[in-house]
């Protein structure tokens, strides 16, 4: 019987492995990608609420280079959703500001909902994990024990 039980535990051990590692496959499908569209997300985030900071601030405060945010800036205006505009009354020293246009508001809102969905997949991936890893470690404290007792 106890031989029966062992063979269901590692059974369900390998299906939940099978299961974290098929998460974790289709987390890193397109890494590339997803990245860009957070970083798009992250800087037309700021830009709505800050449209008049520098390049310099802007990539200080998502925490990339000058050079990557301007790569950036320059993809996100060529699709026509975000304009630079001269501004007289920006704190920006050199008179202009960033502002989303309306395709970029509705694209956005659009990159804010496949955003939020993929963050609630990985952290249902990553609690899927965290309780596989917690079974593994209680398995394997209770066969430690059998075989101390042995």
């Amino acid at each position: 019987m106890l031989n029966v039980i062992g063979m269901a535990v590692a059974c369900l051990k390998h299906i939940q492995t099978q299961t974290v590692q098929r998460k974790l496959v289709n987390f890193m499908i397109s890494r590339q990608a997803k990245l860009q569209e957070d970083t798009y997300f992250r800087v037309m985030r700021i830009l709505q609420d800050n449209p008049d900071l520098t390049q310099r601030e802007l990539a200080e405060k998502l925490g990339i280079s000058v050079g990557g945010l301007n790569y950036c800036l320059k993809a996100l205006m060529e699709k026509g959703l975000v304009k630079m505009k001269n501004f007289a009354n920006s704190k920006n020293k050199f008179g202009y500001v960033y502002v989303l246009t309306p395709t970029g508001m509705a694209e956005k809102a659009a990159i804010t909902h496949r955003f939020l969905q993929r963050k609630m997949y990985e952290y249902e991936a990553l609690k899927a994990e965290i309780e596989a890893l917690r079974s593994e470690v209680v398995e394997d404290q209770a066969d430690g024990r059998r075989k101390a007792i042995q």
